[in-house]
């Protein structure tokens, strides 16, 4: 069935009605849950954005670190190194000079020893036994005093030439020896220790022409 016009007070009416009907609002705990869960989206964004370059910050710190401790270490590696060379240096100057300390001392002695044993070899058969005896002891004695501190006698007859301890003073030819052979020793040799004090002056062979 048809609706029957209306007139316009009628529909001034209905509208009326229809403003005046209750509309339906939000409820405060709703509101108070939609805040709530807004400020925490905006949070952990915000949070987000931040972690990223304290994140970058601290990984370029921890590498700053690890590049100072690593070259700490190197640097502290390298000082104990060389206060060990230092030290080992200091102990072998130090022993270089306890071992060589008398060598001037015994190169000035060697003419006494010289002295003593030409003085033996020329007293003939016929000399006072005591003043021999006297001489040889004499003699002994120096020779004992030099072996305890370290000298040795060099005395290379017999031994190829070596000019690191041997001076030769003559050539000769001599068929029965090797080149170069120490036929002669003139006058003793000596080291301190291992350390030349005095070559031995030697007469050394050479080939027969």
């Amino acid at each position: 069935m048809a609706k029957e016009p209306q007139t316009p007070f009628e529909e001034e009416v209905e509208r009326a009605e229809r403003d005046g009907e209750p509309q339906s609002e939000p409820v405060e705990g709703e509101l108070e849950e939609a805040d709530a869960a807004k400020a925490a989206e905006e949070t952990a964004a915000d949070a987000e954005n931040l972690a990223e370059p304290e994140a970058e910050v601290l990984a370029a710190r921890v590498e700053e670190l690890e590049q100072s401790l690593a070259e700490t270490k190197d640097q502290a590696l390298r000082a104990a190194a060389e206060a060990q060379n230092i030290r080992r240096r200091a102990e072998q100057d130090v022993d270089k000079a306890r071992k060589f300390a008398l060598e001037r001392f015994v190169k000035e002695l060697l003419p006494v020893v010289d002295s003593l044993e030409k003085a033996l070899d020329a007293m003939q058969e016929g000399a006072d036994e005591t003043h021999r005896e006297g001489v040889a002891m004499t003699l002994k004695m120096q020779l004992d005093v030099l072996t305890k501190f370290g000298v040795e006698t060099v005395e290379p007859e017999g031994e190829p030439f070596d000019p690191q301890y041997h001076e030769a003073m003559a050539m000769v030819p001599n068929p029965e020896l090797e080149p170069n052979t120490v036929m002669e020793v003139m006058q003793k040799g000596y080291v301190l220790n291992g350390r030349l004090v005095r070559p031995a002056m030697v007469v050394v062979s050479q080939a027969a022409s």
